[in-house]
Order: structure tokens, then sequence, then C-alpha cells
């Protein structure tokens, strides 16, 4: 099969071009990213030499790229977004632009293509909120709470569309909140890392409170793998862990993993629109497709924490570029 997988540089792409080189001898891969701050070339240094693999520097919001690329194809794995929620609260405009005109353009070339499978990578904040009980099920009513999570669900609408309307072959996975090696350091684990290792205090956002599942994110590859294969055209397949954490208690284990105590923690003002809980109910792919994560939590986190700390080169590297320096 060959496949293009969109933002193949970024955190959960780049582990996903890896894991299906590593997994079939037969695929063949162009990763279309367009190397924007969270996009980097170097997280796939390990296959770049890979004779199935194929890197092309372009923007899924360039028509005539998509549509080239698209046309060599099988299967459109879509994992090209903006994806911090802070940044599309200052500034939501190039949200909308990549995440849903880009999800547009991939769309209708996959359309005029007439590809074997669209998959669309999207997240559980398209939900938005929960409270102290209950869980996101495939059935629950999109209600995104801020630009970011706005500009999924309309990506998702737009695949919906696409299959209501011209029957065309889609998926839709929506997963819980992604950790592990090559995330880029803006994000919670890898931020606090690399604030640690400078002997900076850790800005927790409020009381600390908010909840989220935590996956990690080769199992998540592993999902969108077997919903690629496996799954039911036209369906969307929620992936979680079901490792409930608040943001204070993954503070303090990164802490504990890296010796320090809560004087390095800074309570700051909370987030606009701060979602308290998010909580995935991974029932249908499990019960349907036969996948569950394969690590617990705990296996997880001191794998990633040891990536991060083995890795300090790579951090250096992505904050010189974040400077200017490189």
């Amino acid at each position: 099969m060959n496949l293009l997988v969109t933002g193949g540089a970024g955190f959960i792409g780049s582990c996903f071009v890896r894991h299906i080189l590593n997994k079939y001898d037969d695929y063949k891969v162009i990763n279309l990213d367009a190397l924007t701050y969270a996009g980097n070339i170097d997280n796939l240094n390990d296959v770049k030499d890979n004779q199935n693999y194929k890197f092309v520097h372009g923007n899924i919001c360039d028509k005539k790229l998509v549509a080239e690329l698209v046309s060599q194809v099988d299967a459109v794995i879509n994992f090209a977004a903006e994806s911090h929620v802070d940044r599309s609260i200052t500034g939501p405009e190039i949200f909308i632009e990549t995440n849903v005109k880009g999800t547009l353009n991939l769309l209708q070339a996959a359309k005029e293509a007439k590809i074997e499978r669209f998959l669309q990578v999207s997240t559980d904040e398209v939900y938005g909120t929960l409270g102290k009980d209950g869980y996101f099920y495939e059935t629950t009513p999109l209600a995104p709470n801020s630009p970011y999570s706005a500009s999924k669900a309309s990506a998702d609408l737009l695949v919906r569309a696409y299959y209501e309307t011209y029957k065309m072959p889609v998926l839709n996975t929506r997963c819980s909140n992604n950790y592990g090696p090559y995330q880029y350091p803006e994000k919670l684990i890898p931020f606090f890392i690399s604030k640690l290792l400078k002997n900076e205090k850790v800005p927790v956002y409020g009381d600390g409170l908010n909840v989220r599942d935590w996956l990690y994110v080769y199992d998540h590859c592993s999902a969108i793998d077997t919903v690629l294969h496996k799954g039911k055209i036209g369906e969307v397949y929620n992936i979680g862990g079901h490792n409930e954490k608040t943001n204070l208690e993954i503070t303090k284990i990164i802490l504990n993993a890296m010796g320090k105590d809560e004087d390095s923690i800074e309570y700051v003002q909370d987030r606009l629109g701060h979602d308290r809980r998010y909580a995935i109910d991974n029932h249908k792919i499990q019960t349907e497709l036969g996948w569950e994560p394969s690590l617990t939590f705990e296996e997880g986190i001191k794998l990633t924490i040891e990536w991060y700390l083995n890795n300090q080169d790579w951090i250096k590297s992505i904050e010189s570029k974040k400077a200017g320096v490189a």
C-alpha cells in the first residue's frame, strides 16, 4: 500500500511514519510536511534513507501539490494541523487556514483521485469538557470550546460530509492527550522537563486539577494503523489510554523523576476557556477492531522521561531554532 502521511514530521506523525516503515516492508510512505515551528525533519533521521520513504516539503493548503501527491497513493492519513490551544487563543486565523481549508483540499483531491481510504486524525477536544463523571463516546455531540478544537471539529464535519455526500471512504479517529518521544517542547511533559533541566520553575495553570486521559504515542499509532486497515468506512473511533491524571499529578511525577520538589511549581493564571476534564471511552475500537493500549501509564511515562533526559541535544536544537539561533 502507498500512503500519504501529512504532518509526518510532527510529534505523532513522525512516530506513525516510523511505525509503518518498521512494520510493513512493502509499504511506501510519502511524508508531506510544511515544517512549521512544530515540524522537525530531524525527527525522522533514522528512516530518511529508507527506500520506501520520501519526504516532500510542502503545505496541505497547496492545492496543486496536494493533488499531485494524492494521485500517487492508495490512502491519506491526515495529521497535519496547528494544535496548540494557547496559540489558537491569541492567533486563531492560521488554525482555520490549516485545519479547515487544508483538510478540505485533501478531501477534494482524494475524491478526485478515488483513493481507497482517507483517515482524519482528530482529538477528543472536539467534544468539549466533562464533569467529574462520564466519558466521551463517538456519539457525544461536538461542543468545542477553543478556536483550536473548533477548527478540528469543523474538519471532522467536512470529513463526514464527504462521506455522506460523495460516499468517500473516510475514517475518523479522536484521541486523548498523547505523550512520548519527539513531542515539541511547548506541550506539558516535554516543556516541564526542559524547564527543570534549566533549574526553572514549571508553570501550572489554575489549581492544576484539570484532568486529561493520557495515551502513549506509539499506542496511538498502532490504533490508527488498526483503524486504517480494519475500520468501517464512515465511522468514528475514539482512542484513549484509560489513564486519567490531573495536570498536578503529571507535574509531580516529572518532579519526582528529576529529583525536584514542589518548590519548583509556580501556579499561574488559568487558561481562557480551560476544559476541566477529558475522558475517552474505548469500547468501540476494542470490541469491534480488537485494539487496546500495550503499555500502562507507569511504563510509558518512564520511557518518555528517560527519552528526553537522554536526548537533551534534541531539546536544545528545538529551543535554538525557536530562538532563531539555528
